[in-house]
């Protein structure tokens, strides 16, 4: 499964990269905070970065206009990070990219995908 993944995401990754002008690791960090505000944790979490990875990454976006930082509701002692206005516009260019399917998923028919992608979103989604 994971070959048939990264084999395929290389074109793609290059073309944001050239396009975003940000390393994938800020990218990938800007994916998640695309589905919902999450604290630099769960950030990290997320990522698969280790703590002070994830500060460096998201003081860059933040210097870039692209993320904002605020102190969370349910606690005070924690940072909520999410996307702004800018990092939103990105995310919408970055979505227009064209993303071709694996060649082993070309033959499937609609509902075999419609299925793929259900598992897939659930399978990326947020963890508790």
């Amino acid at each position: 499964m994971a070959s048939l993944v990264l084999d395929n995401r290389d074109g793609w990754r290059r073309a944001v990269v050239e396009q975003t002008g940000l390393p994938f690791s800020r990218v990938r960090i800007l994916r998640r905070l695309a589905r919902q505000s999450l604290t630099m944790k769960g950030i990290a979490e997320a990522t698969a970065l280790d703590a002070p990875a994830t500060t460096v990454a998201v003081s860059d976006l933040e210097k870039r206009g692209l993320v904002v930082r605020r102190v969370d509701p349910d606690n005070r002692r924690c940072k909520r990070v999410s996307l702004t206005e800018e990092g939103q516009r990105l995310m919408a260019a970055i979505a227009e990219l064209d993303d071709p399917a694996p060649a082993g998923l070309v033959g499937l028919d609609e509902a075999d995908l419609s299925s793929l992608r259900e598992i897939l979103q659930r399978a990326t989604g947020p963890r508790p």
